[in-house]
């Protein structure tokens, strides 16, 4: 079959690989016909090479035609159209009990001393193959793919596996009061879905604050307020508390994460560490390791006294510097982690069986032949080509 893999540094390339197959009894092999470019997928692309080996399989936003099912497997059958999320969960285990998806007992990998494994995400989720590729090998295929109707075009379903339930939780780990506000950093992919459901779910002031000008414009045609950081730099801080009776947000998601613009230092570091030999830079990388933190900041200035702020971008420093004092001074609540998204299905799929209250059939902005994936990761980081949402179809 054809893949995406990794090669290194800003290196990923379409190659010939063995086709998965069952090799549990509670396996299922999908045929893929939709699968997702996410933005933790440029954290594979830029920084984490030290824990990638070349020729693994990128990817965690697949749905597809379920071809074969192991012999254990009793809830679906050949020809079952799925979902598959991008944790690696049992459903069963003490934690996928409780919610806790990302925190899967069966699957957390235990030599890194991390959460539950991750499909297409280094060996510190599990090295596991991941979706950007013509078949998938799918485990726990009784729990864990989220079954969906025939019919509806794979732009209805597919964010499922990512977009959705991450933008979902975050929403709800903001914890914004009704009629409240909630200000997103970030407009990529999951900063725009979070101002959507924010909207959806009661937020009577949506704010967004990003870069890039088309993101900008798209966020500010769903109604949200806007705000350049090219436009107001250093003056950021004084407009959205002027919007917002002059004490900040009530909530505040950052959807941006480790690889935020304006951290010159990190961002040095960071560089510097990925031209190590893979050995040396991954043991820093686990014991020193910091991050861009000019979003997270950025938050904590943002959010009023006694406030919320939701992470959902992705952070990987093990020495991150915080402010402590001001976090608790201000009595900052701050909630984060990988989304658990078997827990969130049951709240979203009644907003994709019916209407299309959160637009997800024109979410993506472009739809790629797998072949392309080479040139959708490069716009993608450099924010080219109006990359916002980019679907391969294998």
């Amino acid at each position: 079959m054809k893949a995406v893999t990794w090669q290194g540094r800003r290196d990923v390339r379409v190659e010939t690989v063995p086709d998965p197959s069952v090799i549990d009894p509670g396996d299922a092999v999908i045929k893929v016909t939709t699968t997702g470019l996410c933005g933790s997928d440029l954290h594979l692309y830029e920084l984490l090479g030290p824990f990638l080996d070349a020729g693994d399989i990128l990817g965690h936003e697949p749905m597809g035609i379920v071809e074969e099912v192991g012999p254990g497997v009793e809830h679906l059958r050949a020809g079952d159209r799925v979902v598959v999320p991008f944790n690696v969960s049992c459903g069963t285990c003490f934690m996928c009990e409780r919610g806790l998806h990302s925190q899967c007992e069966t699957t957390q990998v235990h030599e890194h001393g991390n959460g539950a494994s991750l499909f297409g995400y280094t060996k510190l989720y599990g090295q596991v193959p991941g979706g950007q590729a013509q078949y998938l090998r799918v485990p726990f295929a009784d729990t864990l793919p989220v079954p969906v109707p025939h019919g509806p075009p794979d732009d209805r379903f597919v964010y499922l596996s990512d977009v959705l339930p991450t933008a979902w939780q975050a929403v709800a780990y903001a914890d914004v009061p009704p009629g409240g506000g909630v200000a997103v950093l970030g407009l990529g992919p999951i900063g725009d879905m979070c101002t959507r459901i924010a909207a959806h779910r009661g937020a009577g002031t949506v704010i967004g604050i990003g870069l890039v000008p088309e993101r900008l414009t798209r966020a500010a045609a769903h109604g949200v307020r806007v705000f350049g950081l090219g436009r107001y730099g250093g003056q950021l801080l004084e407009a959205v508390r002027e919007a917002t009776a002059g004490r900040g947000s009530d909530a505040v998601i950052d959807a941006v994460g480790m690889e935020a613009h304006g951290g010159t230092a990190a961002a040095t570091a960071q560089t510097r560490t990925g031209l190590l030999p893979d050995v040396l830079a991954a043991a820093l990388m686990k014991k020193t390791g910091v991050d861009r933190l000019a979003a997270l900041h950025l938050a904590i200035d943002l959010v009023r006294r006694g406030g919320t702020i939701s992470l959902s971008g992705v952070y990987g420093g093990a020495a991150d510097p915080l402010p402590l004092l001001t976090m608790f001074d201000k009595q900052i609540q701050l909630r984060m982690g990988q989304a658990n998204v078997r827990r969130w299905v049951e709240d979203l799929m009644p907003l994709l069986t019916d209407d299309d209250p959160l637009g997800v059939d024109g979410f993506a902005t472009h739809h790629l032949p797998l072949e392309d994936a080479a040139t959708a990761y490069a716009d993608f980081q450099a924010k080219e080509n109006h990359t916002v949402k980019v679907l391969f179809t294998p």
